[in-house]
């Protein structure tokens, strides 16, 4: 499947038995990235994160992080606002309260780009915008 076939079937915000097998494409793609750099559809990667942002289930926020992590490529398409797709506070909350590994360096990123201002006016709802005017929705 590729990035216009993923928007097709799915569109930007998918529901129900849609984002579980967003979640499987994402993990199989981050998987191959991990493997190999440029094995992984970096593209693919980055608008299911953006569809699991819109879902703003907070437990897809580690997901995202592993795929971002993936490689250099990814880290460079996939943006750290997809982890805060129900908002920073709760984001940050949920990650204090896991103590994987994967956890604490995502909350640890998070926090130094929120003391250096990036998150300042944060919305996600404008954040969704920018991208449906991206993917064309």
């Amino acid at each position: 499947m590729d990035v216009k076939e993923c928007w097709r079937r799915y569109g930007l915000r998918p529901v129900g038995a849609d984002l579980d097998e967003i979640r499987a494409l994402l993990k199989e793609h981050t998987a191959r990235e991990r493997r190999v750099q440029g094995a992984g559809d970096t593209e693919l990667m980055r608008l299911c994160c953006f569809q699991l942002f819109n879902s703003g289930d907070l437990d897809d926020v580690l997901l995202i992080w592993s795929a971002k992590q993936a490689s250099f490529d990814a880290a460079c398409s996939i943006d750290i606002e997809f982890l805060l797709g129900h908002g920073l506070d709760a984001t940050k909350a949920h990650l204090s309260a896991n103590r994987a590994p994967s956890a604490t360096a995502a909350l640890d990123r998070l926090r130094e780009l929120e003391a250096d201002g990036e998150f300042e006016g944060f919305s996600a709802e404008e954040r969704s915008a920018v991208y449906d005017r991206y993917y064309g929705d």
